[in-house]
């Protein structure tokens, strides 16, 4: 017959206090790097001392430039929508797609831009314009004068 464990609350406090000595991961695991320069790190969850997320960071390729520009694969694993860390084939294959893009703005806008300027804005149109009333015989433009009710035949 097995023998219950007992609650011994010293070995408890001895246990907790030798654990407690164990250095702890400060400095994370290196994960990758992006093509700005920006380097990944985390220190992974650790469910026995009770952390139950990762912590994640970058540090920037210029130490003073917190506001720099990040991957969308990397900033999907910093803020934890995806478990893995982009692949570098990943990256390289993203940044060859927006390459094209690029490439096929600029062809759209040049083809694009000769018929712009030869159409460009047409002529203004004589008539109403915003902001303005139409004229009409039938009514005073200045109220009270004799002239436009001659014309109407008021008088």
């Amino acid at each position: 017959m097995a023998q219950k464990p007992t609650r011994d609350i010293f070995g408890i406090i001895f246990k907790n206090f030798w654990k407690s000595l164990r250095p702890r991961q400060l400095r994370g695991n290196y994960i990758g790097e992006d093509y700005f320069g920006n380097k990944y790190f985390e220190i992974p969850a650790n469910p026995s001392i009770g952390k139950r997320k990762s912590s994640r960071w970058f540090e920037p390729a210029e130490k003073d430039a917190f506001d720099q520009e990040l991957t969308a694969e990397w900033e999907a694993w910093l803020r934890g929508r995806r478990e893995e860390p982009p692949t570098r084939e990943e990256l390289v294959k993203n940044l060859q797609i927006m390459d094209m893009k690029k490439r096929n703005a600029a062809e759209l806008e040049a083809t694009y831009a000769k018929d712009k300027d030869d159409k460009a804005m047409p002529k203004q149109v004589e008539g109403p314009t915003i902001g303005t009333f139409p004229k009409y015989k039938d009514y005073e433009f200045i109220p009270g004068t004799r002239s436009a009710r001659k014309e109407v035949g008021i008088f």
